[in-house]
């Protein structure tokens, strides 16, 4: 008898955690990060609990490692984009991109959805993403307060949008340049 055991052969941490992320991506895009929970991706990944706690973690692991697979492509288009710029230019250029990239992810648009308020309450204040924050801007990771509004200023923006994407950056100009003048490497 032929078992499909998707834990046997092969590197079982490596293809349990491959599993649970893959499908704790399809939960969190279909029905949001609010309503995410353990025991349907338990059921979904035909494992039990203890199985993707032992692998994964709970739900706020599970989360920031979501987002860290879903945000690797905009991270790469940011850092390609900010490569060798500082200063005020790169923290205005980065959020600017981070917009338009967010924007364009499909994973993206859980953010501008009418209950993204609620879900973004953990994801402001993640380490993960104020981690981020700081080094595509170049604000320095000594600042983390800077950092974490950074985050709060992007939800913010994704949220509710300033209008097009010129009337943004130049509200960013405005705005955002100033308080970096001396805060960035």
């Amino acid at each position: 008898m032929v078992r499909d055991d998707w834990l046997v052969g092969g590197d079982r941490r490596a293809a349990a955690t491959e599993r649970i992320y893959g499908i704790a991506t399809e939960l969190i895009a279909h029905g949001g990060l609010a309503a995410f929970d353990i025991d349907t991706l338990a059921a979904r990944a035909h494992c039990s609990r203890a199985t993707i706690y032992r692998h994964v973690g709970g739900k706020a692991e599970i989360r920031d490692a979501v987002l860290v697979r879903v945000a690797a492509r905009i991270v790469d288009t940011v850092r390609s984009t900010v490569d060798g710029m500082s200063g005020p230019d790169r923290v205005v250029t980065a959020i600017a991109v981070a917009l338009e990239e967010i924007r364009s992810d499909p994973l993206g648009q859980l953010m501008v959805n009418h209950s993204a308020a609620v879900e973004q309450v953990g994801l402001h204040a993640s380490e993960l993403m104020t981690g981020l924050a700081s080094e595509l801007t170049g604000v320095a990771a000594d600042d983390p307060q800077a950092a974490h509004w950074i985050v709060h200023l992007v939800l913010s923006m994704v949220y509710l949008p300033l209008g097009d994407s010129r009337t943004e950056r130049e509200m960013l100009q405005r705005f955002v340049a100033p308080a970096f003048v001396a805060s960035t490497r």
